[in-house]
C-alpha cells in the first residue's frame, strides 16, 4: 500500500468505496474500467480503506476478503487527509446544509480530498456527489 502522507501525489483517479467494492466482487465492468484507467494512477482515500475494513471483518470469509483487499491495495495509492482537504470539507458542508442537500460526511470528506488534489473520482453514487459543485466524477450508471 503507497501512502501520500507528504509525498507528490501521482495519482489522476480516486476510486469510491463502491467501486471498490465492485471490483472486489469481480465485477467485471468495475475491473475493466480500472484496468484502463491504471496508467493513469489510482487512488482511494483513507476513509474508504476505513469502509472498506469493516467490511472484511463482517464478510462471510474474512481471512480471504483481506487478503484480496491487500492485493488491491497493492495497485492504489492511499491518499490520506490534510488541514485543507478538512478545510474543504468544512466550506462544502457549510453550502449543502444552507441548501438542504446534506450527503454523509465520509462522502464529503471523499469528494473534498478529489477537489484539493484536482482529481476525478470513480462512483456510481451519484446522487449524492452531483451535489457537490467543483467535483469531477466517473460513473457507469
Amino acid at each position: 500500500m503507497n501512502t501520500t502522507g507528504g509525498q507528490t501525489l501521482r495519482v489522476s483517479y480516486i476510486i469510491d468505496t463502491d467501486w471498490a467494492v465492485h471490483h472486489l466482487n469481480g465485477e467485471k465492468r468495475i475491473r475493466m474500467k480500472l484496468k484502463q484507467l491504471q496508467p493513469e494512477g489510482l487512488g482511494l482515500s483513507i476513509i474508504s480503506l476505513a469502509e472498506l475494513s469493516e467490511g472484511v471483518i463482517y464478510s462471510r470469509n474474512p481471512t480471504k476478503s483481506k487478503d484480496q483487499l491487500n492485493e488491491f491495495l497493492s495497485s492504489v495509492s492511499v491518499i490520506e487527509i490534510t488541514s485543507e482537504i478538512c478545510s474543504i470539507f468544512g466550506q462544502k458542508r457549510g453550502i449543502l446544509r444552507q441548501q438542504g442537500l446534506m450527503i454523509g460526511d465520509f462522502d464529503l470528506i471523499i469528494a473534498s480530498t478529489c477537489i484539493y488534489h484536482n482529481i476525478t473520482l470513480l462512483t456510481n453514487n451519484r446522487k449524492h456527489f452531483e451535489r457537490i459543485e467543483g467535483l469531477k466524477i466517473i460513473s457507469l450508471i
